[in-house]
């Protein structure tokens, strides 16, 4: 069996599971710590908004866990400014888009940002499912340096990288050098098996 297809197979037989999971981030921040600025990180109601303060330096909500493979399924909504946030994948070299490219300055939405090889890919049919002022549902499946996203329901990027890594946290961004709030809820995140 190709590799894609298995990675499609896997994909297929977690999404059950993912279902069943109840969301982190609803209480506390356990199990996931800010890499600085922690005052940036504000959890309420079972809703984390990400605030850039007046230093607009950068940071980063990582996973204390690390992961293999991995699923996470989240909701986020661009409450204000420029945002550019991102789901960190094992690292911070590989990560999903989350709002305006700073590079490209357009939005990039679940296409793949690379370190050093910026957009590879860019994902399809975004601009036909994002909600500009509403919460969008994200699913990010990891399977190996396969990466699937879909973006309200709907399957928009297939990347295969060559920079992933095997095992690593998994990183929610507050992008520096712009000012922005960005909220996050219903964040479900399992190792698939």
């Amino acid at each position: 069996m190709k590799p894609l297809s298995l990675a499609i197979v896997a994909v297929l037989a977690t999404v059950a599971l993912a279902d069943e999971l109840p969301p982190t981030l609803t209480k506390s921040l356990d199990g996931w710590k800010p890499s600085t600025l922690a005052h940036c990180w504000e959890l309420e109601d079972g809703v984390l908004t990400v605030t850039s303060d007046e230093s607009r330096k950068g940071s980063t909500l990582w996973t204390e866990k690390e992961y293999d493979d991995f699923i996470i399924e989240l909701e986020f909504k661009s409450v204000s400014g420029t945002v550019d946030s991102g789901v960190f994948l094992r690292q911070e070299n590989d990560q999903i888009q989350i709002g305006i490219s700073g590079s490209l300055k357009r939005d990039m939405t679940a296409s793949p940002y690379i370190g050093g090889k910026g957009y590879p890919v860019e994902a399809t049919g975004v601009a036909d499912v994002l909600k500009a002022d509403g919460w969008n549902a994200m699913k990010v499946v990891a399977v190996g340096n396969d990466y699937d996203v879909w973006l309200n329901g709907k399957h928009v990027c297939h990347y295969e990288s060559d920079t992933a890594v095997e095992r690593g946290p998994v990183g929610l961004q507050l992008h520096p050098g712009n000012e922005m709030v960005v909220q996050f809820r219903n964040v479900r995140l399992a190792e698939l098996q």
